[in-house]
């Protein structure tokens, strides 16, 4: 029973309610089609308008680039980041843009300063810190349980 205890008492000390997430970048289509239903025109008009213009949107899709993210507009001061350089992944915070250098340093090590280059990082795979409401929830459901067990057992 002793080792059970501590065994749960570890792993709730090492879970997290906040992860690291690559924020997506919106969908100009998506945009307009929500922006059209909030101006009042019904459904039904604006899928047959899409039903016409069906080929013209698919063939402007495929012409379309994907728009090219700003690393240095993603990657402000004081943020918690996740980012990948030429292959390897750094969990660091922001210090400051030195011209085209990123001064950061790694998230418990203050006095370590890394500087890398804005073109060897990634800007796809910048992931920010967030919070998680669904492992938040989880942990929540996982606390409540093991109280109630508990108390049961102490009852009992």
């Amino acid at each position: 029973m002793r080792k059970n205890f501590y065994l749960i008492i570890l792993s709730c000390s090492l879970i997290s309610c906040y992860t690291y997430q690559v924020k997506k970048p919106a969908d100009p289509v998506a945009n307009e089609q929500k922006g059209a239903q909030r101006n009042g025109e019904p459904a039904a008009s604006n899928a047959a308008m899409q039903l016409k213009n069906g080929r013209n949107e698919s063939q402007n899709m495929s012409q379309q680039a994907p728009v090219p993210v700003n690393v240095q507009q993603k990657l402000t001061p004081n943020k918690n980041v996740k980012i990948d350089v030429d292959g390897k992944s750094y969990k660091v915070i922001v210090d400051r843009w030195e011209s085209d250098s990123l001064v950061t340093h790694p998230v418990h090590q203050p006095k370590r300063v890394l500087k890398f280059h804005k073109n060897q990082i990634s800007a796809d795979k910048i992931a920010e810190k967030r919070f998680s409401q669904p492992i938040a929830d989880i942990i929540t459901v996982a606390a409540y349980t093991g109280i109630g067990v508990a108390i049961w057992y102490l009852v009992r």
